[in-house]
């Protein structure tokens, strides 16, 4: 995907609908509610329209707009070109981290099994300059570890406190940004607060790494590629910038097709890259790319009830079997023992299922304990930064479906198993209670009010 195809999405403004406040003609208004109606995405009520990823910026402040727009190929090639003159004095150190779920989309592109592709896109991104490549698994798995206690502790408080349950999850940055701008108090205090796994990972390298290697946090550039443009906003955020050292946890986050687009530009082809293994936090040698249990995401639903089961009811929940509800992107799961409902969690994907839950939950008929909520329809391997078409600008289902078995073919490890985690847990954080953990691992969501320059974001990043 060319930076010039997402400047055109932007300006043609794909998302409006007719409680919009975003300025422009009312002739440009009207064209757009009878092309929304006509393909049956205005969602009455609510006036949410299930469409790209930050497409339209109505929703963003100049200052979050300025932003995201520092966030971009061009930034990249700057930090390149100039680690390349002699003034080592302004040298940073690049580091690339890759989300698992963008992994797939190189594996199909490329034409090989994910492994190597991932060895390529490595040889790639080393060729340009880029020193270390990362993948983001080791944070995902600090992120789940640390939902699967506060789920268990949210439980265990639930009759004393009337926001403990249900717990929602907090690594889709779609979500998180309607529930603070749009939902507030209702959702809030719910969801889990957990840092998602590009955050954690923005403190693995700024902080635990960059001491390693004897570097200041500045001296670090720091780029994430997701399948997902909300993640370029989640990196803004007030609360992950160290405005003492003038550095964000995340410098910058390209998108799986902005990094094609790189390919495409510089012209190189698969067959004449140099396969090249992926850098470890810890150094060590790697045993091979792994993923965690779910289907295209990091799996924090299955995850969460087979560690609540076991230590809530002792129960081994060894399979899962979903029950589809209204969708594909509406499902349930439920532990039972001797007839009696244990738990009852709920995985839903995009926005319009996500509208039925927030209706449901405003009359108090949400009987889960907890919701893995992704804005995402099909989950974060839809995400608008690879799996978007070049033409008419949907969904392309033959690249997902693709996408969806090459991620599947990947071995599942579960979190408490990586010696790595328990590693860092001690020589990073201090051990898992102590405000190191508590600090580097989690955040807060709480309500934000709109400004003058941020209409209520009634659509979809």
């Amino acid at each position: 995907m060319s930076e010039v195809s997402i400047a055109k999405r932007k300006e043609k403004c794909e998302n409006c609908t007719k409680q919009c406040n975003k300025k422009q003609s009312d002739e440009g208004i009207g064209s757009h509610q009878e092309n929304d109606e006509a393909n049956g995405e205005v969602n009455e009520g609510s006036q949410l329209l299930l469409s790209a990823c930050l497409s339209c910026d109505g929703c963003l402040s100049e200052e979050e707009s300025l932003k995201i727009s520092q966030q971009s190929l061009d930034e990249v090639d700057r930090v390149l070109a100039l680690n390349k003159k002699c003034d080592v004095s302004k040298h940073k150190a690049l580091v690339v981290s890759l989300c698992p779920q963008s992994l797939p989309f190189f594996a199909v592109k490329f034409g090989l099994d994910i492994t190597e592709a991932t060895h390529k896109l490595c040889g790639f991104l080393k060729s340009l300059g880029v020193q270390y490549v990362f993948d983001t698994t080791l944070a995902a798995g600090f992120s789940i570890l640390e939902s699967q206690r506060e789920f268990v502790q949210r439980y265990r408080r639930r009759h004393h406190d009337s926001h403990a349950l249900p717990m929602f999850t907090s690594s889709c940055p779609g979500w998180i940004r309607y529930s603070e701008r749009v939902l507030g108090s209702l959702v809030t205090p719910h969801i889990c607060t957990a840092r998602s796994p590009q955050q954690i990972m923005g403190c693995l390298v700024k902080d635990y790494f960059a001491k390693q290697q004897k570097l200041s946090p500045e001296k670090v550039y720091h780029v994430v590629v997701a399948p997902c443009f909300d993640k370029k906003l989640e990196a803004v955020r007030e609360e992950f910038y160290n405005s003492l050292l003038e550095s964000r946890d995340v410098d910058c986050v390209l998108t799986s097709g902005e990094i094609y687009y790189m390919m495409e530009r510089a012209k190189v082809s698969v067959e004449e890259l140099d396969s090249v293994l992926l850098d470890h936090v810890l150094g060590e040698a790697g045993d091979g790319l792994v993923r965690h249990e779910g289907r295209g995401s990091e799996g924090f639903l299955e995850h969460v009830f087979k560690h609540a089961a076991k230590e809530l009811f002792g129960l081994d929940v060894h399979e899962i079997t979903y029950k589809t509800l209204r969708n594909r992107d509406f499902q349930e799961v439920t532990l039972e023992r001797d007839g009696e409902t244990l738990l009852q969690f709920a995985a839903v994907y995009g926005f319009r299922n996500i509208q039925t839950l927030v209706h449901r939950m405003r009359k108090g008929r949400v009987p889960y304990q907890l919701v893995e909520v992704l804005s995402c329809p099909g989950g974060c391997l839809s995400g608008r930064g690879q799996a978007e078409n070049e033409v008419g600008g949907r969904v392309d289902k033959n690249l997902v479906q693709q996408m969806e078995e090459a991620y599947s073919s990947l071995p599942v490890r579960l979190p408490e198993l990586n010696p790595a985690l328990h590693t860092l847990y001690q020589d990073w954080l201090e051990g898992q209670d102590s405000p190191q953990a508590s600090s580097m691992l989690h955040t807060q969501y709480r309500h934000q009010s709109q400004t003058a320059h941020t209409p209520p974001p009634h659509i979809q990043w």
